[in-house]
């Protein structure tokens, strides 16, 4: 797990532009302060921090020459032992036992179509110095973070926006749209948008290329919705998904340091530690969980998993309100757009603890609440589908299971309807759309509209496409890298293995969510054997929760709610100010919206 920075520019000196490169490293030390150097050569210029993972050696620093091309890459390819075979069978020859080296090759070999034979995250640079080429790829779920400003035929790019706002080129203009969709949609990135009009990001599963002065990008990989359902058995089907994860688990316990596990109680992670310690019997391994007691308290999951694999060594962490407050700042700083929720926090003091304990890889458990249906509203989609299919009576089974489960007042039963039967007319443009529209009244202007193509016939499977690579998941990847970086620590997140996913796509929709409501069924049914049975029974759906957006926010945080609303030019700052001042005489209801004005306020005050 590394940094990378780098350019291309024809009117610089080398000594400009490897200045500027270290300039810009010198930004993301955090994400690698193992090693750092940079390359120049012609008009291409390339950084690199390292933070030591495979192959200890200082043979394997970067920027990494090998057969005349170079390499800046932060990022695991989880297969490169595989992958090292095939490509000495072929007659390439390595000088050290890392991955860095193995994507240098498969390059040779494959060209641009060599990230179709990775299995893994990565963000990386390569220059081709016989073609005088610049080729960067980002993984197929974007774990890792690729940004970069065009200025002409100039290109500049970084793991982090500071280390693009440290070039002199960077001109500071705010891209108010995506900060709105900060504030109301939760996002901290749109398509290829962020928070800065002059910086983009590179979307998951696309690569960008410089050569002959100029720029493309192009996708490389996609799910594919309408290949129809696996014609398995449920019974093999059960088999092929544990057998599909079991393998990623092992894969991305491939590592020449330490590894722990993160272990909130819920399904994903205690299913990651579960089979983790299965596969490593006589292994001691760390996991970290973060508890707020008389608040939100896990533990007594956490526990049940303890209990169950006497190899595994939990660590707790319960941060006070001094701790909340001392940290604030320096969790913005790393976020480099606004906190926009307060459950980030808690990942940062989970980050912070396993890195305190000695461990410099943690498996965590993103993901699977995308591609499996595990968000509340996606009940949304599945009753709208039902409907649209004149299957009423299933609809409101599986609606009354899910109100008596989740304890529904009878007013929320309704509005739940409601929403469902909204999802019957609205594709899912039309849906995230009518979500934004809850913002206009602090607009002054008109917004731009929110593009989300239907990929399929099938409103569940599109929801969950775009939960993937479009919404919900990006952000909380962005937050993943830079609490886990901020302490040097490499975090990896096996349900975004591009094969489980894939299969996952096949399944029907009763596979995911069946007719009782219950969510994510093939991994609970898949990872019976290994659970605890309390964890296997939990139906609940807690998420990261904390008790920021009341508690923090009128206590240890309070600050946070001194604004100064001319920093919101754009908008109708009387209605924020409403807001907030409602928020303060104990109205609560839009407590998660408070948050994320509040913090937007402090990053627009002390980063821009």
């Amino acid at each position: 797990m590394c940094g990378i920075a780098g350019l291309i520019e024809k009117q610089l000196t080398e000594e400009k532009k490897l200045d500027l490169t270290h300039r810009m490293l010198q930004t993301i030390t955090h994400r690698g302060p193992e090693a750092s150097a940079a390359y120049s050569e012609g008009v291409c210029a390339l950084g690199h921090n390292r933070l030591k993972i495979i192959d200890l050696s200082d043979t394997a620093n970067q920027p990494f020459e090998y057969n005349k091309v170079v390499l800046v890459f932060n990022g695991e390819i989880y297969n490169y032992l595989e992958l090292r075979q095939e490509l000495e069978a072929k007659g390439y020859r390595f000088r050290t036992q890392s991955d860095t080296e193995v994507v240098c090759a498969a390059y040779k070999l494959y060209g641009d179509d060599c990230v179709n034979h990775f299995m893994g995250m990565w963000a990386f640079a390569l220059w081709d110095k016989n073609r005088k080429r610049l080729f960067c790829s980002r993984d197929r779920f974007g774990i890792k973070p690729f940004y970069y400003i065009k200025k002409g035929w100039d290109l500049y790019f970084a793991s982090e926006y500071k280390a693009l706002k440290a070039l002199p080129v960077f001109d500071g203009k705010l891209n108010k749209e995506q900060i709105n969709r900060g504030l109301q949609m939760v996002w901290s990135v749109y398509r290829d948008e962020t928070f800065y009009t002059q910086i983009m990001t590179l979307r998951p599963a696309h690569n960008l290329i410089w050569e002959d002065s100029r720029i493309t990008v192009k996708k490389y990989w996609d799910i594919q919705l309408d290949q129809g359902n696996s014609n398995l058995s449920w019974e093999e089907k059960k088999e092929k998904f544990q057998t599909l994860f079991t393998e990623s688990v092992k894969l991305h316990s491939r590592s020449d340091v330490q590894n722990g596990t993160c272990l909130s109680g819920g399904l994903d992670s205690s299913a990651i530690a579960s089979v983790y310690s299965t596969l490593l019997p006589d292994t001691p391994i760390k996991s970290f969980s973060v508890y707020y007691e008389d608040d939100v308290d896990e533990r007594p999951f956490v526990y049940e998993v303890v209990k169950k694999y006497s190899n595994i060594q939990p660590y707790y962490f319960s941060p006070s309100n001094q701790q909340i407050t001392d940290s604030f700042h320096r969790v913005a700083y790393h976020a480099d757009v606004p906190v926009l929720g307060s459950s980030f926090i808690s990942q940062y003091f989970l980050m912070q603890l396993a890195k305190s304990e000695g461990v410099t890889v943690v498996i965590d458990g993103q993901g699977a609440d995308e591609y499996l249906g595990g968000y509340l509203h996606s009940f949304y989609r599945v009753l709208g589908q039902l409907f649209s299919q004149g299957k009423f009576l299933r609809g409101s089974s599986i609606l009354n299971a899910l109100a008596a489960r989740e304890n529904f007042s009878s007013q929320k039963k309704r509005d739940f309807l409601m929403k469902s039967f909204v999802s019957l007319f609205s594709n899912e443009a039309r849906m995230y759309s009518l979500e934004y529209s809850r913002f206009d009244k602090y607009l002054k202007s008109d917004k731009k509209s929110l593009v989300f193509k239907d990929k399929s016939s099938d409103r569940f499977a599109n929801f969950l496409y775009h939960l993937l690579l479009n919404s919900t998941l990006q952000t909380l990847l962005h937050f993943e890298d830079r609490n886990s970086m901020a302490f040097s620590l490499e975090s990896r997140v096996p349900f975004l293995d591009h094969r489980l996913v894939e299969f996952a796509f096949t399944l029907p929709r009763e596979d995911k969510i069946n007719n009782k409501a219950e969510t994510k069924y093939i991994l609970r049914e898949s990872m019976k054997s290994v659970l605890p049975q309390a964890v296997y029974e939990r139906k609940d759906k807690k998420g990261f929760v904390t008790p920021g957006e009341v508690k923090w926010l009128n206590g240890p945080l309070k600050f946070l709610l001194e604004i100064d609303y001319d920093r919101f030019d754009w908008l109708h700052q009387q209605e924020l100010k409403q807001t907030v001042e409602n928020y303060k005489r104990g109205d609560t209801s839009q407590a998660a919206l408070v948050w994320r004005i509040a913090c937007t306020h402090y990053w627009l005050k002390h980063f821009n």
